[in-house]
């Protein structure tokens, strides 16, 4: 299996590198793509290697998409790309996770409607607005989606994100 982080500078540190950890624990290949190839730096200053920019990814070639939090998808959720990865995920049914301000990339792709879905409390509104179904806890899944709030969350994020892969 084959899995894809997108992110840019600014992520909240844990929500990248818990997930990448786990994934690759697991025995998956994990790539992480930017707005361009290179380093980007996190929220606490964690420096990661984005090993492809947003242009080089085929997202028919991965298996699950992780969202993690942060300032990132703020910009990202402007990217054509972004969304573009984004709905074939959707309309592949291919697992999504989308942990904290993730969930902002899933609204401007115009995804999240009527799907159960959290994010960190300042995106539940704009979750609500999108129409999406807002759960206040710590993961919420709705089919192959997986949202969670905060870094707090990651330990109950990781766990749906295992049995989702695990199918």
């Amino acid at each position: 299996m084959k899995a894809l982080i997108i992110s840019a500078d600014n992520f909240e540190d844990s929500e990248l590198l818990q997930p990448y950890q786990y994934l690759k624990e697991l025995g998956l290949e994990v790539d992480i793509a930017s707005l361009k190839k290179g380093n980007i730096v996190g929220k606490k200053g964690t420096i990661v290697e984005a090993n492809l920019s947003l242009e080089d990814v085929n997202p028919a070639d991965y298996d699950l998409l992780v969202l993690p939090g942060g300032k990132a998808p703020a910009v990202l959720r402007h990217n054509e790309k972004v969304k573009e990865i984004v709905r074939h995920f959707i309309s592949h049914n291919k697992p999504i996770a989308a942990i904290c301000h993730g969930p902002q990339i899933l609204i401007s792709a115009g995804v999240i409607e009527g799907r159960r879905a959290t994010g960190y409390r300042t995106v539940q509104s704009e979750l609500r607005s999108a129409r999406a179904i807002v759960e206040d806890k710590e993961v919420v899944v709705d089919g192959n989606l997986v949202t969670s709030r905060q870094p707090s969350d990651i330990p109950a994020f990781l766990r749906e994100i295992g049995k989702l892969i695990k199918k």
